[in-house]
């Protein structure tokens, strides 16, 4: 940018700020207008309580999961609750286990519950040729001698080992299937409530410790913390905010400025929010904090130069009228408190000096601003461009509001400080702290003197860095961005223990024909081959399939004798079969029915639901691997069949991993979009490299952080990147615009203007990396995992990027522009 365009750019500025103050009431009462209007919209945005859509509705594994759930329904909607207990049989406790699962199901929206007092033995009855269903623990059970004859034939069922009980830990587990409609509404909280409240009756009256898990729960306790946190750091950030301001300014008026400035930047990111047609999730949670955090340095950068603006024009009042400063500011102060008409011509020249700082802090600090909220908008915005409605709706909600933010600031700070009287001694005193005044003597003292053990440093740091990101590994389970001592946590491990785990897997294989399930035993025995095969892992719960129904019906057939339990060949068949009335025409029985519920209409279709482990992103591919390689082992024929991997686990799978690639490629697009920023404002290739290593370094030195302290690669830990660099750049953009104002009237010496700039921009960066960090240290007091890494890394990655900025971008300067004049 040469001198020429720098003073037309100036100008510009100038003449925008001569519209706000003329036009400011209107300004206000337009913007005051939009904003009750935003507050509106806001009061009616509503929590999310489904898993955001991390996975693009045209991705196969999509497309699959959709049109299994069409054929088979909805296969997340089961909660299920574990006790373990040595005396479960004893009729006393089973009298208040049974009481329990019946105030379950008198929960509005629970549909059913499948429990160890809800199992059923089926009776052969030759005479209607049928399998009755019979309840083993009727009502009739009245004392302890009738209750163990129930237990030893529930225990000879060999269909609910490992369903509904562990024999050898004494595990016993019920399994609520909860309204698909109800949970994707808000009223799901109060009904996991009241099945929480249930189970929390039923373990004071017993003392038996009680265990809840299954994504019903998880995704709406988990939804309500995001609720509960989000008001605590939006308090929390509002707070630390003041207190930094009051620290900083000591004025109560530029607090409120500043704390008006982000309330309505947080009104309108929530409107915005419901404009778009979003809900509040994980992310968008996220943005009024981030909003708040966002918004206090540019309400720094304008008051820090309005203070500075102002005592450089009270210096020049001093200077016409032969006064010193402190005369000046007497005056000044007289005027303001309505001196007498003898000194009206001071009261008339600060009136004008006023104007004059309000018009210099616009024409200075206008384009300073812009392209630093450009810079942060670009951070979030490029989320917008992936195919993650999760990073999608986060992006475009972020940018948005990042440059509204800018908009507010623009008009509404200098037009209330027209209002408002001069800034007083005691409210620019912070301009000349002495302790910050020789901490940038040192930085100087650096700059000038010791730019090898600056370039030394920085080298190092780098390598050391660069060892740690190789350390780095990339996992993400469900539920690791809660603690481990968390109960939501706790109890799917105990889960997992004892009965595999509670995330869905479901196996769909295709027999290409219609009937194929039922005109021959050879897919059968094949699905029956790869269950047993899936049972032998500790990974997987055991595996539910018509096959087991099968097994069910001869046990039942052959009198209960459990040695009977496995698939029936053509011989059973012939004898079986009228009982379950699986070929043609003739009534269906209720167990019919059931069996009935693993395959599709046509009988072309079967399906194997199990449950399985949170083993992570990086075990599962493994997993499924093997599974895959097991099924083509034993459907090998593909003209003949066709085995589908889906469910919940599947999904999330798929996009952890798209996410993580989709936050990769928005780093990507952030630093070329910021890259071209940068060129566009200083049209020099050589400030442009300036500009983007000091910002690269701290991201670099974030990465290896985490690969020396272990924290991995994951959708919540990657959006840290793309955030720090749009807030880092901030301080780069201020630092070179203050240069590049300052470099005429150092006749074009490098040396010298740099120096000046660390003297003029230092306290300021200081203070604002400072209220910065401190708004993310807020997220550090997160339940979330993700959450609390975005607290600390991205602080950390602030305070490198301050010294990179302060220190290593000054050296930079004069190493690559010393030579050269302009």
């Amino acid at each position: 940018m040469t001198i020429k365009q720098g003073l037309q750019t100036a100008y510009m500025w100038y003449k925008l700020g001569q519209i706000v103050l003329k036009y400011r009431i209107a300004l206000l009462a337009a913007l005051f207008a939009a904003t009750g209007y935003m507050g509106w919209q806001a009061s009616k945005v509503s929590i999310s309580y489904e898993f955001a859509k991390a996975i693009p509705t045209d991705n196969p594994k999509y497309v699959e999961y959709m049109d299994f759930k069409k054929q088979f329904g909805e296969d997340g909607s089961v909660l299920v609750v574990g006790v373990q207990t040595n005396d479960f049989f004893n009729l006393q406790h089973f009298t208040q286990y049974k009481q329990m699962l019946a105030d379950i199901k008198n929960v509005k929206s629970v549909e059913g519950i499948v429990g160890v007092p809800m199992a059923i033995n089926l009776i052969k009855s030759d005479t209607s040729e049928k399998l009755n269903p019979v309840p083993v623990f009727g009502d009739s059970l009245t004392t302890q001698s009738l209750m163990d004859t129930a237990k030893a034939q529930f225990e000879n069922l060999v269909f609910y080992q490992q369903l509904l009980y562990n024999p050898a830990s004494k595990a016993y587990l019920a399994g609520v299937t909860i309204n698909k409609e109800m949970l994707r509404s808000k009223n799901r909280v109060q009904v996991v409530a009241d099945i929480v409240a249930a189970v929390a009756k039923y373990e004071k009256v017993t003392g038996v410790p009680t265990y809840i898990s299954g994504l019903p729960l998880i995704r709406t306790q988990v939804a309500d913390r995001i609720e509960h946190e989000m008001r605590y750091f939006l308090l929390g950030s509002l707070g630390l905010a003041i207190i930094t301001l009051l620290l900083f300014f000591r004025s109560f008026s530029s607090t409120a400025i500043s704390l008006f400035v982000v309330i309505i930047g947080v009104v309108w990111s929530m409107g915005t929010l419901q404009l778009l047609g979003y809900k509040i999730s994980l992310l968008t949670a996220l943005i009024p904090p981030l909003i708040i955090v966002i918004g206090i340095p540019n309400c720094i950068y304008f008051l820090n130069k309005y203070h500075m603006s102002w005592q450089k024009q009270l210096a020049q009042i001093g200077t016409l009228t032969g006064e010193d400063n402190n005369s000046a500011i007497s005056g000044a102060n007289s005027a303001i408190c309505g001196a007498n008409s003898a000194i009206s011509g001071a009261n008339s020249a600060i009136s004008g000096a006023k104007k004059n700082a309000l018009l210099e802090m616009v024409s200075k600090m206008g384009i300073v601003t812009l392209f630093c909220n450009i810079a942060a908008a670009i951070g979030f915005a490029v989320f917008a461009l992936t195919k993650s409605d999760l990073l999608r709706e986060f992006g475009a909600v972020a940018g948005i509001n990042i440059m509204v933010l800018f908009v507010i600031s623009f008009i509404f700070i200098p037009a209330v400080l027209s209002f408002l009287p001069p800034p007083k001694e005691r409210h620019t005193k912070y301009l000349r702290n002495r302790f910050l005044e020789s901490v940038l003597v040192k930085i100087e003292n650096w700059v000038l003197l010791n730019k090898g053990k600056v370039l030394g440093f920085t080298g190092l740091l780098v390598v050391v860095a660069i060892v740690g990101i190789l350390k780095i590994k990339s996992v993400g389970y469900i539920v690791d961005d809660l603690p481990k001592n968390d109960k939501i946590y706790t109890d799917l491990k105990w889960f997992e223990k004892n009965f595999g785990g509670v995330m869905p897997l479901e196996i769909v294989i295709d027999t290409k024909k219609k009937n194929g399930l039922t005109s021959n035993l050879n897919a059968i025995e094949k699905i029956d081959e790869f269950s047993a095969f899936i049972a032998g892992d500790s990974a997987f719960a055991r595996p539910i399939s018509l096959v087991e129904g099968l097994k069910f019906a001869k046990q039942a057939y052959y009198d209960g004798d459990s040695t009977q339990y496995v698939v029936p060949n053509e011989f059973d068949m012939a004898f079986i079969s009228p009982y379950l009335k699986m070929k043609g025409g003739g009534s269906e029985n209720s167990f019919s029915k059931m069996i009935k519920t693993f395959m599709d209409s046509t009988r072309q279709k079967a399906r194997i639901s199990l449950s399985m482990a949170d083993i992570g992103t990086v075990a599962l591919p493994k997993m499924l691997d093997s599974l895959k390689k097991k099924s083509d082992e034993i459907f090998g024929d593909t003209s003949k069949y066709k085995v589908q991997f889906t469910g919940s686990s599947i999904t999330y799978l798929e996009g952890s991993r798209f996410i993580i690639q989709g936050l990769k490629e928005s780093i990507l697009w952030a630093f070329l979009l910021i890259a071209l920023c940068m060129l566009v404002l200083f049209r020099s290739a050589r400030i442009l490299i300036c500009s983007l290593i000091p910002n690269l370094i701290p991201l670099v030195v974030t990465a290896g952080l985490m690969g020396w302290m272990g924290v991995a690669l994951k959708p919540s830990t990657v959006i840290v990147f793309s955030i720090a660099l749009g807030i880092a750049i901030d301080i780069t953009i201020r630092f070179l615009v203050n240069y590049k104002q300052e470099l005429a009237a150092h006749n074009g010496n490098v040396t010298a203007t740099t120096v000046s700039t660390i003297r003029h921009t230092g306290i300021s960066i200081i203070y604002t990396s400072l209220v910065l960090v401190a708004g993310f240290v807020i997220f550090v007091f997160s339940s979330f995992g993700g959450t609390m890494a975005l607290g600390w890394l991205t602080s950390f990655t602030l305070l490198i990027a301050t010294f990179t900025n302060l220190v290593f971008l000054p050296v930079m300067l004069i190493g690559l522009l010393g030579k050269r004049k302009n």
